[in-house]
């Protein structure tokens, strides 16, 4: 089918969205044409290699609408004249009215310049995340008259009202959701389940190539080897990295390990701050924010690794997290809660261990176990890269929002 696809996106390029990168140059391969908007310029110093391989065209909304002032009131003169303006406004009014924030103000403004600046081949807008991005391009829908699509993932999902997911569900054309426990949860709230659907966003494996070789069997017993833990995440409340810095300080002192984060995020200096208070800051490396190589040497040099996944104050939780996949994808044992869609990915005792969120002692025993048990992980390891590789292949997700994207809804229903 020709025409555009209009991708709506938070921000791009960004490095923790490495799955949306993927599957925008996946599309693109299987000859979709693609044109991102995106609502944010990029703030990450560093890009992955997948980000110079997408061919699309990228645009930039402006981010704060007094910024660029006379591009939003040309959008707005341009769209009183697109046959769905009294409709969308009469939308927006209404949500402002239960929502009533600049951001949503924002997001509408964004949608009159998305409108706007539309070109005239695009047949389709397609949001990644249910919150902002689709706001955007649920309102410039109802102003163009063009179908929109959502793919779903996990803040979105948690900390959006059910108001609004009603709402944006009874108007879109399909959804995709990224695991089981959000496609259920959705299809509860829409008034047709039949347009929410599983699409696992999976890995491109000829990015993860095969393990080489076998991991040193490291017993936490030499102080001059230690077990390396790894892990890998925005210092975020629902990754639970606090609980893991607590567990690591409670493990006894003749067990020698070493723990190696990757990422940034808000909570950083907290965590740092946390270590130390805790006697732990020597054996923790925080290796900051890095790119798509320097992540799986890491995994590579690891030992164990950990994502202590747990649901925020404010109901925020992780989908189906990649670097869980990515982990296993390399032989690396894992360690995670059981929380959301992680046992999707791992089954406890058999792909990797689960304990319950939040509980710093489960947290504590598991590591004390794992560390102390080279063989145990080499078993985990080699189950989980067998399973990851066998049932999560990016391969099945991009065929089934191919195949949605060209009007194919009788092979999505069979994808689904």
């Amino acid at each position: 089918m020709s025409g555009t696809i209009a991708f709506v996106l938070k921000g791009y390029p960004r490095l923790s969205e490495t799955f949306i990168a993927q599957e925008i140059l996946a599309l693109e391969k299987r000859g979709l044409d693609i044109h991102i908007y995106s609502l944010r310029r990029p703030t990450d110093p560093h890009r992955h290699p997948v980000h110079g391989e997408i061919g699309a065209s990228v645009s930039y909304l402006p981010e704060y609408l007094h910024h660029e002032p006379r591009r939003v009131a040309r959008a707005w003169l341009a769209a009183r004249r697109l046959p769905g303006y009294r409709a969308a406004l009469a939308v927006w009014l209404g949500d402002l009215g239960r929502e009533p924030t600049r951001n949503r103000v924002r997001r509408f403004g964004q949608a009159l310049v998305l409108a706007a600046e539309l070109g005239t081949g695009v047949r389709h807008l397609h949001a990644h995340f249910l919150h902002t991005p689709a706001s955007v391009a649920r309102y410039a829908s109802l102003l163009t008259g063009l179908p929109w699509s959502c793919s779903a993932h996990a803040k979105d999902i948690w900390t959006t009202p059910e108001w609004e997911k009603r709402e944006k569900l009874a108007g879109l054309e399909w959804l995709a959701a990224c695991s089981r426990a959000a496609r259920d949860h959705l299809a509860a709230l829409a008034t047709d389940p039949g347009r929410v659907h599983l699409a696992y966003h999976g890995l491109d494996f000829q990015r993860f190539p095969r393990p080489g070789g076998t991991r040193p069997e490291r017993d936490g017993a030499d102080g001059d080897d230690p077990v390396v833990i790894l892990a890998v995440g925005r210092a975020v409340e629902k990754k639970g990295f606090d609980v893991l810095l607590a567990a690591l300080a409670g493990l006894p002192r003749h067990l020698h390990w070493r723990l190696v984060h990757v990422g940034g995020g808000a909570l950083m200096s907290g965590l740092e701050d946390q270590a130390r208070a805790g006697g732990i800051a020597e054996r923790v490396t925080w290796a900051g924010a890095l790119d798509h190589d320097a992540v799986i040497a890491h995994y590579g040099a690891a030992d164990l690794f950990v994502l202590p996944s747990r649901v925020a104050a404010d109901g925020d939780r992780d989908g189906l997290p990649n670097v869980l996949m990515e982990a296993q994808s390399q032989g690396l044992a894992c360690l995670s809660t059981w929380v959301s869609a992680v046992p999707e990915v791992i089954e406890d005792g058999h792909t990797g261990v689960l304990v319950a969120p939040d509980d710093e002692r489960a947290l504590a025993a598991a590591l004390q176990r794992l560390i102390a048990d080279p063989r145990l992980r080499a078993r985990l390891g080699a189950e989980g890269c067998r399973r990851v590789r066998a049932e999560f292949s990016h391969e099945p997700g991009i065929a089934s929002l191919l195949a949605r994207f060209n009007g194919e809804t009788d092979d999505v229903r069979r994808c689904a």
